[in-house]
């Protein structure tokens, strides 16, 4: 979670939304991203979004199983849709996102009968770290 977090950090000296992502595979970082929906002016350049392409590209595969995803913001409804079709195997997550989350917060995206793979899900991962990062993001924002 340090790398994600370290990510997060870079993203918000880049007047990103401070949330970043990465991607472990056999033991190694495989892809690590932050936010970049300002910088691409691409609405689905989140971090875990950014990752899981860096991810699949350097696997040759547009599936991630037995890969494992850290990232510092509860994920929303299509980080969690891209979670999903990748198929990690498990996520960890550190803040909560009560407003715009969709794994433990909203529509609880893999609980629900239409998805087809859900990862082992550990919340709360770096949580303080991470909700401190985004509080003070939004502060100087204001």
């Amino acid at each position: 979670m340090d790398a994600a977090l370290e990510e997060a950090r870079l993203a918000a000296e880049r007047g990103e939304v401070p949330v970043g992502a990465v991607i472990v595979h056999d033991g190694a970082i495989i892809a690590r991203a932050g936010n970049r929906t300002r910088e691409c002016n691409d609405p689905t350049a989140h971090a875990e979004i950014v990752a899981i392409r860096e991810a699949c590209e350097k696997l040759g595969s547009e599936r991630l199983t037995g890969a494992d995803l850290y990232v510092t913001l509860e994920p929303c409804a299509m980080c969690a849709g891209a979670i999903s079709f990748a198929r990690i195997r498990r996520l960890y997550f550190g803040a909560s996102d009560e407003k715009g989350g969709a794994v433990t917060s909203g529509a609880r995206f893999y609980t629900l009968p239409t998805c087809h793979h859900a990862p082992d899900v550990y919340p709360g991962i770096g949580e303080a770290d991470a909700a401190e990062m985004l509080k003070s993001f939004f502060k100087k924002q204001r």
